[in-house]
């Protein structure tokens, strides 16, 4: 299993380190946010790695939905369900849920077209910053805070009219923001597209917090220095 590098299983318990997070965020979303840098103290594991880790457990179903309750702590001792319903949650020793996941519709357990999805929509997912934020800041005027950036990855749900599939991608179909104060709720929906065919549909939430002005000099640096990031890491 591609996984298999990017977590240690103990028993029932699955944990994730730093090291892991870190470099299935680079290496597999080609994400450099800091916040996934190993020696991050705000270090939480990429929300992307849990949702690959459940279909590559739980196998792809028509419509799936994944909440983000929590973020996730290098070496968190997580439990995954043995036998999950239709609806469920990844929770640590604490019962506290990092992840609430509802399904329902066929399920496919192909690990090929599962790892073939994965990896395009984490790479889709991880184009967060600076390719699609930073279009819809400019066009509300509005910016995150530079030296302490928050994006929250809230939600992502998908759903195929069929999961007939050969090799699945992942293909954007818009952007939206909506501003409340110093917070915005983003939107990226996108497409779910086989052999040429649209066969169906998502959206990704993400909450951003410390809004401000909209400063082009500021937004600048901060894409300047993402950039220099992917180039040196």
């Amino acid at each position: 299993m591609f996984l298999d590098n990017f977590y240690n299983q103990n028993q029932s318990e699955l944990t994730i380190s730093a090291e892991q997070g870190s470099s299935f965020a680079k290496t597999i979303s080609n994400d450099f946010n800091p916040i996934h840098d190993p020696d991050s103290k705000r270090f939480c594991v990429p929300g992307d790695l849990l949702f690959a880790l459940v279909l590559q457990r739980y196998g792809l179903s028509q419509n799936m939905s994944f909440s983000f309750a929590g973020m996730v702590a290098r070496d968190t001792g997580l439990l995954f369900p043995s036998a999950p319903g239709n609806q469920f949650e990844i929770v640590d020793g604490r019962d506290k849920s990092y992840l609430q996941v509802s399904r329902s519709g066929e399920t496919v357990n192909n690990q090929q077209i599962i790892e073939q999805l994965v990896r395009n929509y984490v790479v889709f997912s991880g184009q967060n910053f600076p390719h699609l934020l930073v279009p819809l800041m400019a066009e509300h005027q509005v910016m995150i805070n530079p030296q302490r950036p928050l994006v929250i990855y809230e939600s992502m749900s998908l759903h195929f009219d069929s999961l007939d599939l050969t090799a699945p991608t992942v293909e954007l179909a818009g952007t939206s923001l909506e501003v409340n104060g110093k917070r915005g709720d983003a939107e990226f929906q996108f497409r779910l597209v086989d052999k040429g065919e649209t066969l169906g549909c998502g959206v990704k939430t993400l909450i951003l917090s410390g809004l401000r002005e909209y400063q082009q000099a500021a937004v600048d640096s901060m894409v300047a220095e993402y950039s220099a990031r992917q180039n040196t890491l």
